[in-house]
């Protein structure tokens, strides 16, 4: 049994090492099953529950993919209770450290796809069918959803960081022609200075 455990999770692993390059069509992929859930959601006409909850977990998903790895006002605070600490660069002269995600892409592809599968299967289940207003939960989403991103984006503002390479500086690379080796000229040798053997 635990043999087969471990084999099921080699598989599945492998299977994430084979998709990690195709980034567009897993994307792809993530709509197509989407469209999918949205479609059983309104031919059904129920399980708003599970689209709620779908709907949040996926907004924490994205603040997560949004957010640094190491948060800069918890930085800031440390810093000023110590009187050294790191800090994020305020001029041209300083370091330059790269954003590095708290959740990265993959991570952040392959939960969605779980939770979306989750939430597909809920469909099937009429215990899962909670009666709801939805246009409560709708307008409960948005809501969260406004008041979360301008959250985000105020600390992206403050922090001075963006967690896109769509509008940052890119730099060309200069066209590096071979440079030939130098051609040493053979001297002459001076018979004096060989040593006989």
């Amino acid at each position: 049994m635990d043999s087969l455990g471990t084999k099921l999770k080699q598989r599945y692993q492998k299977f994430l090492d084979d998709v990690v390059p195709f980034m567009v069509p897993r994307w792809l992929f993530v709509l197509g099953i989407l469209f999918y859930f949205a479609y059983r959601i309104f031919s059904l006409e129920g399980w708003y529950i599970s689209c709620y909850a779908l709907a949040i977990f996926h907004l924490n998903l994205f603040i997560a993919f949004l957010s640094p790895k190491i948060d800069p006002s918890f930085e800031l605070a440390e810093s000023m209770d110590e009187d050294e600490g790191p800090s994020l660069p305020t001029s041209n002269s300083e370091e330059f450290r790269p954003f590095i995600r708290r959740l990265p892409e993959f991570k952040f592809w392959e939960q969605t796809v779980i939770s979306t599968l989750i939430a597909i299967f809920t469909t099937f289940f009429d215990f899962f069918n909670v009666p709801v207003f939805w246009p409560i939960l709708v307008m409960y989403f948005f809501i969260l959803f406004f008041l979360t991103m301008k959250r985000q984006i105020k600390h992206m503002i403050k922090f001075k960081y963006l967690p896109f390479s769509h509008g940052k500086t890119k730099y060309k690379e200069t066209a590096k022609e071979p440079v030939p080796a130098p051609v040493k000229k053979e001297e002459p040798l001076d018979e004096s200075t060989l040593i006989p053997i």
